[in-house]
C-alpha cells in the first residue's frame, strides 16, 4: 500500500506522518535527494527472504525529482506493479492530482491551510480596513501565532519579488509564475521603502512578544499593525 502525506500545512502533515511512523518498529527512512532506484529496491528486495514486513518511510522525494525523469519512471512503474509493500511519502508541499496520480491505487492525505488565510494574506495593504476583519474571521479557527508567521513570510516574499531577489530565496524559488505576478501586484501597493519599513515592524512584534516587552498581546499587536498600514 502507497500512502502520500502532503500540503501546505506542514505542522499538521508532519505531526501526521510521524504518528504513522510510531507505529512501525525500526522502519526504513529516506531521504528524496539520495533515493535511487537500487537503493530503494535493495530496502524492499533485501529483505524478501525474511518474513518479517519492511515500512519505507520516504520524505520529499516525489515534489523533488522530475516525473519524466528515467529514474522517476523505473520507480513508479516497480511500485505499482508491487502491492505488497507499505510505503509512506511525505512531501512539505501541496502536490498536483498528476503527481498523485502516477501512483496507482495510492491513498492520498491532504493537509492544508484554509483558504481565508491565503485571502487574507492577499488582501494585506496600505489603507484597507477589510484585513482587520478577515485576520479577526481567520483567528477563529488558526492560531494567532501561525497567522503571523504566515504574515511574515508573505512580507518577505513580497519584498524578494520587488527586488527581484526571488531567485536567491528557496520559498520564492518554488512559486509558480502565476504566485510571483499576483505578489509583484500586492508589492506595487506599497513600494519597497514601505514593504521594509513594515517588515521591520513584524521583526519588532515578534521580538517585544516574545520577550514581553510589549504591552499588547499578539492579537492586538497585528491589529495596530494592520491599521497602520
Amino acid at each position: 500500500m502507497i500512502t502520500i502525506i502532503h500540503g501546505n500545512d506542514i505542522e499538521k502533515s508532519r505531526n501526521f506522518y510521524i504518528e504513522q511512523r510510531q507505529r512501525f518498529q525500526n522502519p526504513d527512512i529516506f531521504e528524496g535527494e539520495k533515493l535511487d532506484y537500487n537503493t530503494l529496491f535493495q530496502a524492499l528486495e533485501g529483505n524478501s527472504l525474511f518474513s518479517e514486513k519492511r515500512f519505507i518511510f520516504i520524505e520529499n522525494y516525489i515534489s523533488k525529482i522530475k516525473s519524466n525523469s528515467i529514474e522517476f519512471k523505473q520507480i513508479v512503474e516497480y511500485l505499482n506493479k508491487n502491492k505488497d509493500f507499505e510505503i509512506v511519502f511525505w512531501e512539505d508541499k501541496e502536490l498536483t492530482k498528476t503527481q498523485i496520480a502516477a501512483f496507482k491505487n495510492a491513498s492520498a492525505q491532504l493537509f492544508n491551510y484554509p483558504q481565508v488565510l491565503f485571502t487574507f494574506l492577499d488582501n494585506i495593504k496600505p489603507n484597507n480596513p477589510s484585513s482587520v476583519k478577515l485576520f479577526h474571521d481567520l483567528s477563529e479557527t488558526m492560531e494567532t501565532e501561525l497567522i503571523f508567521y504566515m504574515m511574515i513570510r508573505q512580507f518577505r516574499l513580497l519584498l524578494a519579488v520587488s527586488s527581484d531577489g526571488s531567485k536567491n530565496i528557496d520559498e520564492a524559488k518554488r512559486l509558480a509564475p502565476w504566485q510571483i505576478s499576483k505578489l509583484k501586484k500586492q508589492a506595487q501597493y506599497f513600494g519597497k521603502e514601505k514593504l521594509i519599513h513594515a517588515y521591520k515592524k513584524l521583526y519588532k512584534i515578534d521580538y517585544e512578544t516574545k520577550y514581553g516587552l510589549s504591552s499588547f498581546n499578539l492579537s492586538s499587536a497585528i491589529d495596530i499593525f494592520l491599521i497602520g498600514l
